[in-house]
């Protein structure tokens, strides 16, 4: 059973290599175009599992007389579970087939959802003891369990993305695609918010948790259908070698690291890599910016310009909006003007994000309709570098057969930086007030700024090496 169970999960073997050029041009075209698909789809759908939440939270607090600190509790076990799962299911990700993977973390994800609504159907608060607790503690707990578990699932979705995204994209078009698929991110989030806030309407709050599960598994199975492991599954050679593009990792022949283990090449690259480490300091500053005006910035609006909170809610949203044709904008020019050099773009971006905070903290409170722009401005240049950062560049500058733990490592880094912006900005505005969190922002981008220009150091010293 045991080994079946590895088998069904195991990273395929590399099949009989193709010879035939017009079959290897055919498969590729269609498998490219058909794993991207499949992964925008799948992250899509992960979040209808993942956002329900937020929506339920309030007659889920009331149906279940849950206080607002208990359902906060609640809430940060997915935070948990997911930033360090993020990493852990990196390392899983790589040695593992994504065809199988993530279907199966979806469904079980969705499982956890149907397993979260089914605590509170038979646990009722106030009326039945539990070894000597009271009923609503354990349910809370089951509560708790459920969606932390959740959170645990919810992180095998990206690794396996970024594996699919390295494998089938070469360096020269990834910054394009990868980019294009991080908006499966802001379109997931407002997929879930709207079928959530749909449903608990017609249905009921449990229906925010039944519904998207039904929705996960249904394209679960499909997705087994639909994606594939790397391209030497497929006998096809490696992408690279198709787009004639040479290989460059840390200036040393591609050969060489084919003779080391999974574990020596993940302490090669990421361990003991110098730029992931930087990188991953970066993202918590990253984190800081992102979750900082995301979560604040509503509060901002109404106690520094007297906005009402619809108001100060629709300017956000235009932070959200704009904040993915930020992410299209950063691959796109970082993938046509820079070359697939990253570094560049990342630093013209916060520069503009540090003037963008300072336009918006300075704009006058009856001028509403410069506030959507400057908060658009905020969502456009912190998205860049956000998917870049993390993401793209951490996988760059690795190794493809570390792509997932590579950006599982800097996404531990990414939700600490979370947590810090929560903590962080929420105590600098009580003691200095909200003057505090723009510097505290902004701060933390001229920290990126640095970061980023000793990266950039590095890559000239990097092309020395290739000379």
């Amino acid at each position: 059973m045991a080994n079946k169970f590895i088998e069904f999960f195991k990273e395929p073997p590399a099949a009989e290599p193709i010879k035939d050029e017009a079959e290897i041009s055919k498969l590729y075209s269609h498998f490219r175009w058909r794993i991207f698909y499949a992964s925008f789809v799948a992250y899509v759908v992960f979040h209808l599992c993942r956002k329900n939440i937020a929506v339920a939270l309030p007659a889920m607090g009331e149906a279940l007389h849950l206080s607002n600190t208990e359902l906060g509790l609640l809430g940060s076990t997915l935070y948990v579970t997911y930033g360090i799962g993020k990493f852990v299911n990196g390392v899983i990700a790589d040695k593992a087939n994504v065809r199988t993977f993530l279907p199966t973390a979806l469904i079980i994800s969705a499982v956890c959802n149907i397993c979260f609504v089914l605590s509170a159907i038979f646990v009722t608060p106030g009326h039945i003891s539990f070894f000597g607790l009271p009923s609503g503690t354990i349910l809370l707990w089951l509560l708790a369990f459920f969606w932390g578990a959740n959170g645990w699932f919810q992180s095998c979705g990206f690794p396996p993305v970024a594996k699919s995204l390295s494998y089938w994209f070469s360096n020269s078009e990834r910054g394009t695609k990868w980019s294009l698929w991080s908006t499966s991110h802001q379109i997931g989030v407002f997929a879930a918010v709207t079928l959530s806030g749909f449903v608990i309407e017609k249905f009921g709050w449990m229906a925010a948790f039944y519904v998207p599960a039904v929705i996960c598994i249904i394209i679960g199975l499909w997705l087994f259908d639909r994606l594939r492991d790397k391209p030497q599954s497929l006998g096809l050679p490696d992408i690279e070698k198709y787009n004639s593009e040479p290989v460059v990792e840390n200036c040393e022949p591609q050969h060489e690291e084919d003779k080391l283990s999974y574990f020596q090449i993940f302490k090669k690259h990421i361990l003991c890599n110098p730029v992931i480490w930087m990188l991953a300091i970066a993202y918590i500053f990253v984190y800081i910016i992102r979750f900082g005006t995301e979560d604040w910035l509503v509060k901002y609006l109404v106690e520094v310009k007297g906005n009402s909170l619809t108001l100060a809610s629709t300017k956000l949203s235009s932070l959200a909006l704009v904040g993915a044709m930020g992410a299209i904008c950063a691959g796109v020019i970082s993938d046509r003007i820079y070359k697939g050099n990253r570094t560049p773009i990342n630093i013209v971006f916060l520069i503009c994000l540090i003037l963008s905070l300072l336009a918006f903290a300075a704009n006058p409170a009856s001028n509403h309709i410069m506030d959507y722009v400057y908060a658009a401005m905020i969502g456009a240049f912190t998205a860049g570098p956000q998917m870049l950062i993390g993401g793209l560049c951490a996988v760059e500058s690795s190794s493809k057969k570390v792509a997932s733990a590579s950006i599982g490592f800097t996404g531990v880094f990414g939700y600490v930086g979370a947590a810090l912006s929560s903590g962080g900005t929420g105590f600098v505005v009580d003691k200095f007030g909200w003057n505090g969190a723009i510097a505290f922002w902004m701060i933390s981008t001229f920290i990126c700024i640095i970061i980023c220009t000793i990266l950039l150091t590095y890559e000239k010293i990097r092309k020395k090496c290739k000379a």
